[in-house]
């Protein structure tokens, strides 16, 4: 059983930045996909970043060139790099691991930004 931990939410003003960071268990952590999604309140859960095993990255069209998703496969962590926050991005993050017969979620962070 694959357990994720996000940390680093918090509030921001708009035009701030945060770096989330979700720490997973596990021996086999350098061959998920590991992914962020968002939940904003009244709103369905969307993805916001994927990062593959090679490195590979994807990312909702609403935080490209904003955010940034990394991974460190030997702490068994991946990071979110959130750069001109805009109010819009308020919401709960998830933190998602994915293999075959394997769909793992952390328990979230929020984060609000607002003045």
């Amino acid at each position: 059983q694959v357990q994720l931990v996000e940390s680093g939410g918090a509030l921001v003003q708009p035009g701030g930045s945060l770096r989330l960071s979700c720490a997973a268990s596990g021996s086999s952590f350098r061959l998920y996909v590991m992914a962020w999604y968002r939940q904003a309140p009244g709103k369905q859960r969307e993805l916001v970043a994927a990062i593959t095993s090679g490195g590979s990255t994807n990312y909702a069209k609403s935080v490209r060139d904003r955010f940034t998703i990394t991974r460190d496969n030997t702490k068994k962590r991946v990071y979110l790099q959130m750069n001109s926050l805009k109010p819009e991005d308020t919401a709960v993050y998830y933190c998602n691991a994915a293999a075959v017969e394997l769909d793992a979620w952390g328990q979230g962070t929020l984060v609000t930004v607002s003045s």
